[in-house]
């Protein structure tokens, strides 16, 4: 399997639940990372096409079915969106890869699979969610009901396009909230599929609109006066942006942001089940993930011990082609990225730091924004390469003395998004657990279930996605006072 036989192009915009002719004349190509040759066109949505997004949005929450539907309606619905992912797992997989370079075998499972998982999930939160309860007031008897906060902008990440779309669209669409889904201008192919499943599905006119643009464009949708919530995943810089935008109409955020995620082997930990469990999360989407584990903390006693065997086993994944399906990393989403990384490696460097394996462009790979999966030794966390997100697959490997320091170590970051601890004692690594202040871990393995809350402490983000909690963010409470001794019928 190589890269894309022919040119995919698409010359609509997915509006209020049908494709339809942008307002501009803009359009948007698409350049595979691996061959840096012209793959996709499609048209980059204008302010104007925004416009029209968010009043159709406007007018089918205010006006519409969707949010007056019962429950299972909507389930229906959702849950034939969520089969059709069933059936095009592969189409969303190989799309992907083509655009972001992620290596096709993961794909499948990161990238179309597990945003299956995220639609499925968010319906089964759905059925069992306290829509509506009842309390004993200070005053006499309460009833409590969440109603759908209105119209969503969705924002989404080239990184993992179809997770991150799902982690929004479905929440907000079984919560009865209608939605405009802006992707990012370097992956906006796949969310061609997911216009084409969501118009076969049977969602209303206005429900969903679809708008591939850039930051600016976005800027414009998160400021709209008639969208009611933002979601939005990316940097922290981009995050920063959104809320301050936002603000300025009192929009309710929720921010999923970057991390610097530690896994911390303690000494009693099996060295082998460590290797095999971190460093497919530490080189996950090509390092291009926010809670990839890029933080890796060593005991002294075994350092050399581990360092040896992490770096062996980085120095032996397989880089090439995304589409191919031996390929275990494969090149950085853009120019920009590879440069990024690279600059990074140089710091290090600069810094003292030892590099272990990698550190340069693959000699096999002639063109393509690729880098080495590369591993630094002797790293401080201190230095910028500990601190910063890089988002590129570069890691470090960062000393310590006792436990206590690696809890500190894995504390000093000013991210709080992921993190694990490797040990052959289940207790103690519960403990360790409890005490670093990050919003998801891990206890010897590497998960992210969809039925718990995930989100970030600090500067990795505001609110939650996942789970009766992720589900609660797109709804607003509303408390009506019963009169004193009534009793329902």
């Amino acid at each position: 399997m190589t890269g894309l036989t022919e040119l995919v192009e698409h010359g609509q915009l997915f509006i209020g639940g049908e494709f339809t002719d942008p307002l501009g004349t803009e359009v948007i190509e698409v350049i595979s990372p691996h061959t840096e040759q012209v793959i996709g066109r499609v048209p980059h949505a204008s302010e104007g096409d925004v416009d029209r997004a968010v009043a159709a949005a406007r007018r089918a929450f205010d006006e519409g079915p969707w949010p007056r539907m019962g429950l299972d309606e909507r389930i229906a619905v959702i849950t034939r969106i969520k089969d059709a992912f069933a059936v095009r797992h592969e189409e969303f997989a190989r799309l992907i890869s083509a655009q972001n370079g992620t290596p096709y075998s993961s794909s499948v499972m990161v990238q179309a699979l597990a945003a299956m998982m995220v639609w499925d999930s968010a319906i089964t939160v759905a059925r069992d969610f306290p829509y509506e309860e009842r309390r004993d007031g200070v005053l006499g008897p309460l009833l409590v009901r969440r109603e759908p906060v209105g119209v969503v902008a969705a924002v989404v990440p080239w990184n993992v396009p179809q997770f991150t779309a799902a982690a929004k669209l479905a929440p907000a669409l079984l919560a009865g909230c209608t939605a405009v889904l802006k992707v990012s201008p370097e992956t906006p192919l796949d969310a061609y599929v997911l216009a084409e499943i969501a118009e076969e599905a049977g969602l209303p006119p206005g429900v969903l609109s679809i708008l591939p643009a850039d930051r600016e464009v976005s800027e414009y949708l998160v400021g709209h006066r008639d969208v009611d919530k933002v979601s939005f995943t990316g940097s922290v810089a981009a995050g920063r942006r959104v809320m301050e935008v936002a603000s300025r109409n009192l929009t309710r955020v929720t921010l999923e942001l970057g991390g610097k995620s530690a896994a911390i082997i303690l000494p009693d930990a099996d060295l082998e089940a460590a290797v095999a469990g971190i460093v497919p999360f530490a080189w996950m989407i090509n390092g291009q993930a926010c809670v990839a584990q890029t933080r890796i903390l060593a005991p002294n006693s075994r350092y050399d011990e581990m360092a040896e065997a992490f770096a062996a086993a980085a120095g032996a994944l397989r880089v090439g082609d995304p589409l191919d399906p031996t390929t275990e990393l494969g090149p950085l989403v853009a120019r920009r990225q590879q440069q990024r990384s690279l600059d990074y490696i140089a710091l290090g460097q600069e810094e003292g730091a030892k590099i272990l394996t990698g550190g340069n462009r693959p000699p096999s790979q002639e063109r393509g924004w690729y880098v080495e999966p590369t591993l630094f030794g002797s790293v401080d966390n201190s230095m910028r390469i500990a601190r910063e997100e890089i988002f590129g697959p570069v890691i470090c490997l960062i000393p310590y003395e006792d436990e206590a320091e690696a809890v500190r170590i894995a504390d000093d970051s000013p991210y709080g998004l992921s993190g694990s601890v490797w040990t052959a004692d289940t207790e103690r690594g519960i403990d360790v657990a409890r005490r670093v202040r990050t919003g998801t871990y891990s206890v010897n393995t590497f998960s992210l279930d969809m039925l718990g809350p995930f989100g970030g402490y600090k500067n990795s983000g505001l609110g939650r996605e996942f789970g009766p909690e992720g589900y609660g963010e797109f709804f607003e409470h509303k408390m009506i006072h019963l009169p004193a001794g009534y009793r329902e019928a």
